[in-house]
């Protein structure tokens, strides 16, 4: 039986040189790899109380949406700064060369809510960092962090564990 891991291609050098590319559009792409991610992500939060599902920009939208339906519950998608129209908070964070900015919409969510966060990818957990950062202004508690990968070398996940988060992935690659 085929992993989740099976359905990932890697693409070398891109989007530079030296990088191996984790492309999940394959996993996406196959129905059968696409549930098992889905039935997968959800398994350690069975039987939690979940208000909202939270989804990373971008490919966290769609894991997260599919993982909403499926718990028939509300989605929050944290958006690249600008993208949302309506009063948002933001949150910035930083990349290799430079800083980068995620927002919600201010009443996105209710004081109290529990609320998974999800994306296809923990490599330095400055997204997901700044993700929960918002939720918790918001007065709503994160559950736990689900990512489809994680590259361990980069530190994400002790990144959010050294913030009290629980992380959960479906597969690792080494290297970046």
């Amino acid at each position: 039986m085929k992993t989740v891991q099976d359905y990932i291609r890697t693409i070398p050098d891109f989007p530079h040189e030296g990088i191996m590319f984790r492309d999940v559009t394959t996993l996406f792409n196959d129905p059968r790899g696409f549930r098992i991610a889905v039935d997968q992500l959800l398994h350690p939060y069975a039987g939690m109380q979940i208000d909202q599902v939270a989804g990373l920009e971008a490919r966290g939208f769609i894991m997260g949406g599919a993982i909403a339906h499926q718990l028939s519950v509300g989605f929050l998608p944290i958006r690249k700064k600008g993208k949302l129209p309506g009063k948002t908070i933001e949150q910035a964070y930083q990349l290799e060369y430079g800083e980068a900015v995620v927002e919600v919409h201010d009443d996105a969510l209710q004081p109290g809510d529990k609320v998974l966060l999800v994306d296809d990818l923990l490599a330095t957990g400055g997204t997901a960092e700044a993700g929960i950062k918002l939720i918790e202004r918001l007065g709503a508690e994160v559950i736990g962090c689900a990512f489809i990968i994680d590259l361990p070398e980069l530190g994400g996940r002790k990144r959010l564990e050294a913030m009290g988060m629980d992380v959960h992935a479906l597969c690792a690659f080494e290297g970046a």
